[in-house]
Parts: structure tokens; C-alpha cells; sequence
């Protein structure tokens, strides 16, 4: 990837004033493929051109493409955001967060069979059928269609009637009164097609008008001393207002709210955002973004596109799942818009945290599709990241820990765990060399040494050791993090590194930090998923530190064998790779060993069988 271009953008960028404004950078075809706001233009600006290996990979390709820009100055940061709102809108360019909801409409479906079933569907046929719609939420409909199936005692089974009456038992949902059990043949045609009727009317009209055109039919029928009729619309009425108590009531507080997760997973992202009216979950709608690179300016992009594209009506308060950068700017432009007051809120208990928590598990099962893990393991990821105060999700995490043998044999052991899993291909062992007797700091200083020396080395591979992680773990407390933090210092590499901390039984109790310790007083799944790494470093480094004494003690027993030294005992292991394939080679074998003789080959056979 060429930058050639850069230095003449650079020398431009040096140019600009330190004033407030807008920026838009231009391709070789002179297209805006960005537009961004500054607070002071030429320090925003010039930071694209400078350490540009230092750039995310998304920020680097914009960098690559872009071959001109120009300004526009502001007398504000706000009049800068509104401008910037504005252009994002009018030329849309392909390096800004583009909401593009992919939703079509949606229908609802009353067949025209003899005894009809009410569906959800996609895309509207001329099939003789009812039809209800369009809507534009899929969330709407499924919930619609599932609430009427309830209220109405629908049968949702496969059967197909009146083909297959009394041809079976009736199912589960009718002992529990969930399906009118149309199975059995007791319900009329007439019968069934009233309370498809009524159905339709609780879509179009809702609960309360469905209520009250229920009660005015009961009471007719009451009068008209029709009390089997008047028993059955009764009956309709408590079905619906069941499932009206039912309805989660998901939020207490009177005012209307958007509640607002963003989730991130290597080069993908998704964002969901959950519509609370009248305490109640209406709808929620899903947007894929792509690539992102720190999530609380991902935040705020995304708030003023959802909210600035217009028909998108803004609640007295948005719920979000972490900190959105100018939200102070973005509360001014949401309350200019909406005519009153809308409030960013980052709920930390009760309801607001729940509803959080709900849409980060809604986004974190859409990413999970994407990139086949399962919603729970980035939803651990993301519950780490926020425990630790990380600006992005740790996707690629590295763990560290030092095992010896009585103080002698020392070996230090990294494991990498990938979108949450082992990456057991990128495991690596290492012998310590400069640290002598049972130091556990010095030996976790030369590993993280020698590591990042490697990267330093191998950095253009962008693959093992060329490759750095999100996120460091220590086998350790405050002093391991202490130890090495120097390190990353003195390399000028920003990589967050904390310690696992166990408690008098070998437990995972705390994440250590150089201040102080972090404990798991909340976020189960990011205490399981620290719990799995610490027990596997441990298990990787023991594992590593017992082979190596093993072999150690075994090449110690050879060097007995007249003729033997220590490195003849060596490179006899090197060269037959295993104690086994060694202990079971023939003289023969053993002779063309390179450094062997007969003689000496016949010595070692016969020590090696000896009891």
C-alpha cells in the first residue's frame, strides 16, 4: 500500500487553523469518501498523516484513498456537528457510519382456508388471502402474530384442518390453555371464524378496542338471554386482558426511551437499538456496521445518523451501554430537534441497566451469526471489556504465566484466546535464560521481553508473533503488572495489561491493575471467561515446565554412561526427538547417531534396559 501522496497532505494539513469545523476528504475521483468535524481543524486534520502505521486498518485505507481535502470553518464545535450532521446526510460517503437498515415490509397474513391461520410474512402474494400491513418492523409483526396466537388460544401446530380432526391426541398447548384444541372437532366453522374475526380486530384496533367491542357484544348477548354467547365472549375478554398483564411492562418510568447497545468483534460490528413506548418494548431494529475503531466516537456517529436522518421520532431519554464522545454536543442537537429535553444516560443499576444488558445480548447474537461464535462468548468479551475500562473489545488476548520446579527448571507459558476461544496454533513455550533461581518477576520480564521484541522483528507479517494483542493477562497481582508495564513503555506500545488474581484456593477472585484490584462483583460471563483463561496458562505453563524437567532429569541419567557428557546426552535427544523413540532404538540406531560409536552406542542400549 502505497502512501506516497502523503507528504503533500501533511504539509496542507500543517496549513489549516486551529478553529472549529467540518472536513472532507476526496478521493482520486474527487468523491467525499469522508466528512468529520474537529474541534480544532488542523490538529484533527494532521493526525490522519502522521504515524500512519499506528492507524487502525479501516482508518488506513480511508488514509490510502484519500487524495485531497478541504475545511470549512465554524464558529463553534456545535454549528461544526450540525454541519457535519447534515453533510454525512446529503452525500453519504462510504467511510462514515452509513444506518442502512436492510428491513423490507412486513405482513400479517390471514389465510383463506376453511378454518384460517394468522402468519408473519415477507412478502405480500395474490393468494386470495387477508392481508395486514404493511409494516415496517419485523419485531412488530412476529410480536403481533405470537401475542394474537396467545389471546385467541390459535392453534400453531401443523395439522391441517378439518383433514386432521380427532386423528390425534390433542397437544400440550391445549392441557395448558394456550389452543382451543380445534383438534378435537368441538369448535364450529362459525364458531372459529368469530374468533378469527375477533383476532383481526385485536391487530387493527389493539387491546382496549379490542375490549371494548367484546364487552358490547357480551352485554347484547346477555340481554338477549344468549348466555352460551355472552360465556364465550367473556372468555375472549379474559384471554386478552391476560395477555395484556402479560405484556412486560419493561420500564416503569413514564417517558417514552431508546435504549442503545454497540458491540464490536474484530473488523465487525452491530448495533441494536430497543424502542420503549408507553413502557413497553414496541420495537427493535438491528444495523450491521462493519468496521469500527473506538466505540464511544462510534457511539455518538451513530446516534446523529439514527437521529439526524429525520423520521425518526427522539425520546425524552436514550439509554446507551457506555460513553458516547461529544454527548454534551449531541444532547444540545437531539433537544433542538425534538423541541424539549432528551437526556444520554448510561444506567448503572435497575431497570435502565437491564434493558442494556438486553440489547447488547440482541447484539451480540446478530454479530454471533457473522462470525460463528455463540452470543454468549462475545457477550463475555464485551462484559470484560467494560470491566476493565477498555475503548474496544479484546478480541486477540494474550496470557502469561511462569512455572518452575523447585526453583530450578523454569519455563515461561502464552496461550492466545481468539473471539473468546483457545487459539491453541498459537501457543508458545519459553525456556528462561537469564533469570537464575525462582524469581517470578524477572522471569515474567524477559518472556514479555522477548515477545515483543519478536513483534518488533516480525511486524510486517502481521501474523504470531507479528501480530499484537488487545488485551495482556498475567498470571499474577499488582507486582507481575508492575514488572512488565515498563516494558510496553520503553517500546511505545499502548497494549492494556492486567493480572489474574487468585485467591487461597487457586481461584480466580480479581482482575489486578497497577492501582489496585478490580473485583467481580458483577459480569458472571467475563468472570467465567477470566476464570478459563487463568486455568489454562496454568495448565500450559505446568504442562510445558514438566516436560522440560523430565527431559532434563533424563538427559541427567545419560551423561552416567561412560562417554556420555552432557552434550552428547543432548544431541542424542535431539536427534531420536523423543525419550521413547531413544529408549526403544536398536544399537544400530544408536551407532548412526551422529558423534557415536559402537562401542559407546552398545553402553548406552544396555543402560537404558537396566531395571
Amino acid at each position: 500500500m502505497s502512501f506516497d501522496h502523503i507528504k503533500g497532505l501533511r504539509e496542507k494539513a500543517r496549513q489549516l487553523p486551529g478553529d472549529p469545523g467540518v472536513y472532507l476528504m476526496r478521493d482520486s475521483a474527487g468523491q467525499i469518501i469522508y466528512v468529520g468535524k474537529a474541534k480544532a481543524l488542523r490538529t484533527r486534520v494532521s493526525s490522519y498523516f502522521r504515524s500512519i502505521e499506528k492507524h487502525p486498518e479501516k482508518t488506513l485505507r480511508q488514509v490510502h484513498a484519500t487524495r485531497d481535502f478541504e475545511t470549512i470553518v465554524t464558529a463553534s464545535e456545535f454549528e461544526a456537528l450540525v454541519l457535519e450532521c447534515s453533510m454525512i446526510k446529503q452525500y453519504q460517503p462510504k467511510y462514515n457510519i452509513l444506518l442502512k437498515d436492510d428491513k423490507g415490509y412486513h405482513y400479517l397474513r390471514v389465510s383463506a382456508d376453511e378454518y384460517p391461520r394468522i402468519s408473519a410474512e415477507k412478502q405480500l402474494v395474490s393468494d386470495g388471502a387477508k392481508w395486514l400491513g404493511p409494516y415496517i418492523s419485523s419485531f412488530v409483526v412476529s410480536q403481533t402474530v405470537d401475542e394474537v396466537n396467545k389471546a385467541f388460544m390459535l392453534p400453531t401446530c401443523k395439522r391441517k384442518f378439518p383433514d386432521d380432526f380427532r386423528k390425534g391426541r390433542p397437544c400440550l398447548n391445549y392441557h395448558i390453555q394456550q389452543c382451543i384444541g380445534l383438534c378435537n372437532g368441538r369448535t364450529s366453522k362459525e364458531r372459529f371464524s368469530e374468533i378469527i374475526e375477533q383476532a383481526v380486530e385485536f391487530i387493527t384496533q389493539g387491546a382496549s378496542g379490542s375490549l371494548e367491542l367484546l364487552e358490547s357484544r357480551m352485554l347484547a348477548a346477555s340481554e338477549a338471554m344468549d348466555f352460551e354467547k355472552a360465556a364465550f365472549y367473556r372468555d375472549r375478554m379474559r384471554a386478552i386482558q391476560r395477555m395484556a398483564d402479560q405484556q412486560n411492562v419493561v420500564f416503569t418510568k413514564s417517558e417514552d426511551a431508546d435504549v442503545l447497545a454497540l458491540l464490536q468483534n474484530g473488523k465487525e460490528s452491530c448495533a441494536v437499538i430497543l424502542k420503549i413506548r408507553g413502557q413497553r418494548l414496541v420495537d427493535k431494529q438491528t444495523f450491521q456496521l462493519g468496521e469500527i475503531e473506538e466505540l464511544s466516537a462510534a457511539r455518538g456517529e451513530l446516534i446523529l445518523s439514527y437521529y439526524g436522518q429525520g423520521g425518526t421520532d427522539i425520546p425524552g431519554s436514550i439509554l446507551l451501554d457506555g460513553q458516547c464522545e461529544d454527548s454534551a454536543l449531541i444532547e444540545r442537537y437531539l433537544r433542538e430537534h425534538r423541541g424539549k429535553k432528551a437526556v444520554l444516560h448510561i444506567p448503572a443499576r435497575g431497570e435502565g441497566l437491564r434493558l442494556v444488558k438486553m440489547a447488547g445480548a440482541n447484539a451480540a447474537q446478530q454479530l454471533a451469526h457473522k462470525i460463528e461464535r455463540t452470543g454468549r462468548e462475545l457477550a463475555a468479551l464485551d462484559e470484560l471489556a467494560r470491566l476493565l475500562g477498555l475503548s474496544r473489545t479484546p478480541d486477540y488476548i494474550e496470557a502469561y504465566d511462569i512455572s518452575n520446579y523447585a526453583g530450578q527448571t523454569m519455563v515461561g507459558g502464552m496461550i492466545v484466546f481468539e473471539n473468546g476461544r483457545p487459539l491453541k496454533s498459537a501457543y508458545k513455550k519459553f525456556n528462561i535464560k537469564e533469570v537464575t533461581g525462582p524469581d517470578d518477576y524477572a522471569s515474567m520480564r524477559e518472556v514479555l521481553t522477548r515477545r515483543l521484541n519478536r513483534y518488533l522483528e516480525e511486524k510486517e507479517s502481521g501474523k504470531g508473533f507479528g501480530k499484537l494483542p488487545d488485551l495482556i493477562l498475567l498470571d499474577g497481582g499488582q507486582g507481575h503488572v508492575s514488572a512488565v508495564k515498563p516494558i510496553l513503555e520503553e517500546m511505545g506500545l499502548d497494549i492494556p495489561v492486567f493480572g489474574m488474581v487468585k485467591d487461597t484456593k487457586h481461584k480466580t477472585r480479581a482482575i489486578a491493575q497497577t492501582g489496585g484490584e478490580i473485583a467481580f462483583t458483577s459480569g458472571k460471563s467475563a468472570f467465567a471467561l477470566v476464570t478459563k483463561i487463568q486455568e489454562e496458562v496454568h495448565r500450559f505453563a505446568l504442562s510445558t515446565m514438566q516436560q522440560k524437567h523430565k527431559k532434563g532429569s533424563f538427559t541427567l541419567r545419560l551423561t552416567q554412561v561412560d562417554g556420555i557428557g552432557e552434550k552428547r546426552a543432548a544431541a542424542l535427544l535431539k536427534h531420536f526427538k523423543t525419550q521413547k523413540a531413544l529408549s526403544t532404538a536398536t544399537v544400530e540406531d544408536l551407532a548412526a547417531a551422529p558423534g557415536m560409536t559402537v562401542k559407546t552406542a552398545q553402553a548406552v542400549y544396555d543402560f537404558l534396559r537396566l531395571p
